[in-house]
């Protein structure tokens, strides 16, 4: 009879949103549980260094060098000296507070169908397994133009649109010099990497809002997962850490720096290098006391673009290590849901240990 009882509160749980979970101080139900799993260790007690890049000195051989090691150990850094100002930062996440504070019923114009990822809401279900995110999040297609879908737009605050189109405008720019820049770094064609993406890649943005969790240590903002996308720029709450990123099998806080921007390969950028770069794993976590936002841009090649190792990086001594796909970030998103890496289904088996290696 109490299990019976417990089962009917957890499936009233599910009905209500995380924001209302979160007003309520509800104890989270189980579907929002992390158990322990082989992504390293659930608690953050390494203190290792973020990398630092300058974007406005890459065409020094120093800084090129620094990124070049930032991208083949840890695969992500804090970008400075990109050209976009403090205040503009201030100004992107003003707007998205400014959304998320509206009340339930007005956010609830914009919200994505079901099964859909473009919209307002939380996780998409895919799997009966699923871990589901304490976050609620706007998805919205920037670039290419056609597709993007007005009607999830929001019109309050009346500037969103508008500073929205204009900042991923400047962040695609700022993607397009490093993706020129990383190819420079192997000593290779600038667009070697670029050219992948086709004619008309797309840039998505995510707005992450993450609620106060009353259990902080059993419930995460965002599941450990590496982007299916090329190439992530990440714009972080200006005072409230929550993103993690695995190192030596050890989760890492990555510090707020105000001005700076995160910047991290998806796998189709580890595909791409033939796993010369990689493409972090990272998580968000959540917190008893503070309210966090993000904004994540995604750059994906086209869907019906075909992408794979770059010939150049292919050779004896390091053979091709993964096949050619198409579509890869919906690939991606599926594995995720379901806890599993995307990765690991187009890897070409090789019997080298040392190859084996290169992809840990």
């Amino acid at each position: 009879m109490a299990s019976n009882l417990l089962l009917v509160s957890e499936e009233k749980s599910l009905l209500k949103s995380v924001q209302e979970m979160s007003l309520d101080g509800d104890e989270p139900p189980s579907a929002y549980l992390v158990q322990e799993n082989s992504f390293g260790s659930k608690d953050s007690s390494a203190l290792i260094p973020i990398p630092i890049i300058d974007v406005s000195l890459l065409s020094s051989e120093d800084e090129l060098e620094k990124l070049r090691d930032a991208l083949t150990s840890a695969g992500f850094f804090q970008a400075i000296g990109h050209g976009i100002s403090s205040s503009y930062l201030d100004k992107i996440r003003k707007v998205a507070k400014q959304f998320f504070a509206l009340p339930v019923e007005e956010k609830q114009k914009y919200a994505k169908a079901v099964n859909e990822h473009e919209g307002y809401g939380n996780d998409t279900i895919v799997s009966e397994k699923q871990v589901l995110d304490w976050s609620y999040r706007l998805i919205l297609h920037v670039f290419r133009k056609e597709k993007r879908r007005l009607s999830l737009w929001p019109e309050n605050p009346s500037e969103f649109r508008e500073v929205l189109v204009e900042y991923s405008t400047k962040v695609k720019s700022m993607m397009d010099h490093l993706l020129r820049t990383i190819a420079r770094s192997l000593n290779l064609e600038e667009g070697s990497f670029l050219d992948q993406f086709g004619e008309q890649p797309s840039l998505t943005a995510r707005f992450n809002f993450y609620p106060r969790c009353s259990r902080p240590d059993l419930v995460l903002g965002v599941k450990p997962h590496t982007d299916g996308s090329g190439i992530t720029v990440l714009l972080q709450d200006k005072e409230v850490e929550g993103l993690q990123v695995l190192i030596d099998d050890k989760w890492v806080n990555v510090p707020t720096i105000p001005d700076a921007l995160v910047v991290n390969l998806g796998a189709q950028m580890q595909i791409m290098s033939n796993g010369i770069f990689k493409s972090p794993m990272h998580r968000a976590v959540t917190n008893t006391e503070k309210l966090r936002m993000s904004l994540a841009m995604f750059y994906i090649p086209e869907a019906e673009k075909e992408i794979g190792p770059v010939e150049g990086l292919i050779n004896e001594t390091r053979p091709r290590l993964y096949m050619n796909v198409k579509d890869y970030g919906d690939i991606n998103h599926k594995y995720h849901q379901e806890g599993k890496i995307a990765l690991e289904t187009i890897k070409i088996a090789h019997n080298n240990k040392d190859l084996d290696s290169w992809l840990k």
